[in-house]
């Protein structure tokens, strides 16, 4: 189960609220959020998801969001919502509390001379903030953030905790960076020079870009963004990233895209809006997905995609054996195709 709180609202409260339409008791009162199976009478929970169905009946929970089909199968209050998902995730933001930011700069903060920090941000303990570093209005720095020389950090964005922005990177409004982040480091660009009079090795090609991320997005624990070569890396607005990410230098992805833990874009492909990218799924670099594109996961994209729609990639999991027998089988597929295809032919030629 999840927060709960002195804060309370009653069915007719929410329903108001989130123009959702009320079955049941309005003065039913809830004052937190918790699962079909496991929430109380004080607490409100949600079907979603139709494995979920047989719990409806036995729930203790004192509101219950569901879609319309399933309303006589609620033996309570109920919220009816054409996305019982989206309405719950509304809802139970109303149950998070997080400790007020204490305002002002910590005794152990390291704030350049050059820096602009607004009076209304939170500056936490060991933070550094570099040269001509902006940091705008009621934003929260957690302890140990580094902003670097000439970041940008924009208004009532926070940054958990242990967040580094490295050089030339700008934050929007809003913006929600989990601990461990690393953005504007270094691209993985590299030359390799054979020759001369020098051993064969690789030369650095110098990241002279930087990382520009719109308002309202997220980026999860431990991710990592890299500044671009020559033009910057870009997120558009509304752009949800999950933990262990790798966003290469000079990729741009479109507003409102969302991916999943451990994806991974190469140097300068080009992902559309509304698009969703799976957990493990990687896209090679300099492709390009057009808008409303879903990749599901550990699927590899090894090709630009130019229509909407979900596409996949691998090989299904199976037990081992038969798995061994396939895979020893898939270096003859081209065979096996060239000797249909001939007998094809032959057949239709009789």
């Amino acid at each position: 189960m999840t927060v709960s709180t002195t804060t309370s609202y009653t069915l007719a409260e929410l329903a108001e609220r989130f123009g959702l339409v009320a079955h049941g008791d309005a003065g039913v009162r809830v004052d937190g959020v918790g699962t079909l199976a496991a929430a109380g009478p004080s607490q409100l929970g949600f079907l979603a998801n139709s494995k979920y169905t047989a719990q409806l009946a036995a729930s203790g929970a004192g509101i219950v969001v569901v879609r319309a089909e399933n309303l006589a199968d609620c033996p309570g209050a109920a919220l009816v919502a054409a996305d019982p998902y989206l309405a719950y995730a509304k809802i139970a933001a109303l149950f998070e509390r997080l400790p007020a930011a204490p305002v002002g700069i910590h005794p152990s903060a390291v704030v350049a001379p050059t820096a602009r920090v607004s009076q209304s941000a939170s500056i936490g303990p060991c933070c550094v903030i570099g040269d001509d570093a902006v940091i705008g209005d009621g934003v929260v720095l957690g302890p140990h953030c580094i902003i670097g020389d000439g970041c940008t950090v924009g208004a009532h964005s926070r940054l958990v905790a242990r967040v580094t922005l490295v050089v030339r990177v700008t934050l929007g409004q809003r913006v929600l960076i989990h601990p461990g982040a690393v953005i504007g480091s270094d691209g993985f660009g590299l030359a390799f020079d054979r020759g001369g009079p020098d051993p064969a090795h690789w030369v650095k090609m110098p990241q002279l870009g930087g990382v520009r991320i719109g308002d309202d997005c997220e980026v999860g624990a431990n991710t990592t963004i890299d500044r671009g070569a020559l033009e910057d890396t870009v997120l558009e607005e509304d752009v949800r990233l999950d933990n262990q990410i790798q966003i290469a230098h000079n990729v741009y992805v479109g507003a409102h895209t969302a991916m999943a833990g451990c994806a991974a874009v190469a140097g300068s492909a080009k992902i559309g809006r509304y698009c969703m990218i799976g957990g493990n799924a990687g896209v090679l670099g300099h492709l390009e997905l057009a808008d409303r594109v879903t990749i599901t996961a550990k699927s590899l994209v090894t090709h630009s995609i130019h229509e909407p729609g979900e596409y996949s990639s691998g090989v299904p999991l199976q037990e081992s054996r038969p798995w061994r027998k396939n895979a020893a089988r898939f270096k003859h597929l081209d065979a096996y195709a060239r000797r249909l295809s001939a007998l094809e032919k032959d057949k239709n030629h009789e």
